[in-house]
């Protein structure tokens, strides 16, 4: 019964994407997040890559020092944006990543796709965060509507449109048609 259930693909997509997040979720919850910095070194990274985008506009930024890791940017003069673990992007990488593994297609184009995906998304984030510090300069009443609504929809529709360009370029659905 259980060797039925994966020969249909969208039944074999479902099982082990759910099953793929929810070993990514208990690894993140339970260890990752306690016993590694990965989401101060992204967060860190969302920083640094922030404050360099904002330089290269001509502005200048507050030089907060948050410890060995840093969280907090804006431009000078504002009171900055703080970045925390629930906006750096990791649950989105492992979405992508669970996504990527459990939807059909070959494994050369995955090998670039995967790392292509995920820096895009990094650098959306980048962008999205040296938005919002502009926003605070500019307008911080506008503020939480974007952070809430505006760029929480247009992170989720960039990776759903990468979702979209792997199954309609990459993956063996137009092979598993044919055949």
């Amino acid at each position: 019964m259980i060797r039925g259930l994966f020969k249909n693909p969208f039944t074999r997509f479902l099982i082990l994407s759910t099953l793929l997040y929810l070993v990514w979720y208990f690894l993140y919850e339970f260890y990752l997040k306690e016993n590694t910095y990965i989401n101060e070194y992204v967060i860190d990274s969302l920083v640094d890559l922030g404050e360099g985008l904002l330089h290269t506009l001509g502005y200048d930024t507050t030089p907060y020092a948050d410890g060995r890791f840093r969280q907090h940017f804006g431009v000078l003069g504002t009171a900055g944006v703080t970045i925390g673990a629930p906006c750096d992007g990791i649950v989105l990488f492992a979405l992508f990543v669970v996504f990527m593994i459990s939807y059909p297609g070959p494994v050369k184009h995955k090998i670039w796709f995967l790392p292509l995906g995920l820096a895009l998304i990094h650098g959306l984030n980048v962008l999205r965060v040296t938005a919002l510090a502009l926003i605070v300069y500019h307008n911080e009443s506008w503020f939480s509507f974007n952070h809430d609504y505006t760029f929480t929809l247009i992170v989720y529709a960039a990776v759903f449109a990468l979702w979209w360009l792997w199954i309609v370029k990459f993956s063996l659905r137009k092979s598993n048609l044919a055949s």
